[in-house]
């Protein structure tokens, strides 16, 4: 019996086209490089509210065809930009909750991943209020317009958010929902030009901006939604405060009386974001660059809006008058020798 030598291996190059040739006989499927994983969608995040969301008083907005002076600086932008969400940013200057029903809930879905909404001052006239307070003591009537700011806020003003608050939780039912409140703007002197606020007008207007949030809190509370209260963080910040991240009295005048850039970036920023997400944001520069970078992006997509946000009428205070007849007369009324009045104030 003879052995055979041992059969010679196939060559690597032909094993390979063999193999290739059965596959493609057999009709076995040929390998191909699996499809690319989407990019999952960035949380949508919707900013509701009135000019202490938009922006207002950080003097830089977006050019959306609308006076509700949006801001890449304010607090909305800065989280969104921060935790890569995708902001639908609603807020308007002088919204009051009419307006937000009316012209923001649109935005909210079942997909709302993140919900945040400032409103209630204006409805309380806080403006009006603020612009009574501003003139002096003979010239206005503070501790009524005060009254009935305070007599609102205890009456009216919870229906009114009871209502707005459960029209977002069912419009937005998956979302995290945080009201924002209102800071004090007041810290006992006035150092600005042509306002006279006595430091016992100051406490009262403190007072009720911390009644507004305390019946905001306990709405919100009541619907399961957070509450981001500011109070704390800008004691030491306020008008006349060195720095202030509020503005006193200012030019142009719809600037005054709100959050500047600094109230924003390290005010609201970091008293709302870990509410709303967990963690507190820290608005860096580069923060702040990449936010401002969003700006021409957000415009087109709010400008689209612009009908409907036209309708919201803007509120500011006014720069008290203490040179018309009504004025003169006010002046006699009380006993004050307005022309001399006038030339002690401009020495």
């Amino acid at each position: 019996m003879s052995v055979g030598l041992p059969a010679r291996p196939m060559p690597r190059r032909l094993l390979s086209a063999v193999l290739l040739t059965a596959l493609l006989v057999g009709g076995a499927p040929l390998l191909t490089h699996a499809p690319a994983a989407a990019e999952p969608a960035a949380p949508a995040y919707v900013a509701l509210g009135d000019s202490y969301s938009s922006g207002t008083g950080t003097r830089d907005y977006i050019a959306d065809g609308t006076d509700c002076q949006r801001s890449t600086s304010a607090y909305p932008s800065l989280i969104a930009s921060a935790r890569g969400y995708a902001l639908d940013f609603r807020a308007c200057s002088g919204a009051r909750v009419a307006d937000v029903t009316r012209a923001q809930l649109s935005a909210l879905s079942a997909a709302t991943s993140y919900v945040t909404v400032s409103v209630g001052g204006n409805d309380a006239g806080f403006a009006d209020v603020l612009t009574e307070c501003a003139t002096p003591w003979w010239a206005g009537d503070c501790d009524g317009a005060i009254d009935g700011a305070q007599a609102f806020v205890a009456g009216t003003l919870p229906g009114r958010l009871s209502t707005l608050y459960g029209q977002i939780r069912d419009a937005a039912p998956n979302a995290q929902v945080v009201v924002v409140g209102y800071p004090r703007i007041f810290m006992g002197e006035d150092c600005n030009a042509l306002t006279w606020f006595s430091p016992e007008e100051q406490a009262r207007l403190n007072q009720t901006a911390d009644q507004l949030n305390a019946r905001t809190a306990a709405v919100a509370a009541s619907y399961g939604f957070g509450f981001a209260d500011p109070t704390g963080r800008f004691v030491g910040h306020a008008v006349c405060d060195d720095p202030e991240w509020i503005n006193g009295l200012s030019n142009p005048i719809g600037e005054s009386y709100h959050p500047n850039q600094p109230g924003h970036a390290s005010g609201y920023t970091p008293t709302v974001s870990p509410v709303l997400t967990g963690s507190a944001v820290t608005a860096t520069p580069r923060l702040l660059a990449t936010a401002a970078a969003q700006a021409d992006e957000l415009a087109a997509q709010q400008r689209t809006y612009a009908a409907r946000d036209r309708a919201i009428e803007p509120t500011t205070v006014r720069v008290p008058d203490v040179t018309s007849a009504k004025a003169r007369a006010l002046a006699r009324e009380h006993g004050v020798d307005l022309d001399r009045w006038l030339a002690r104030q401009a020495g």
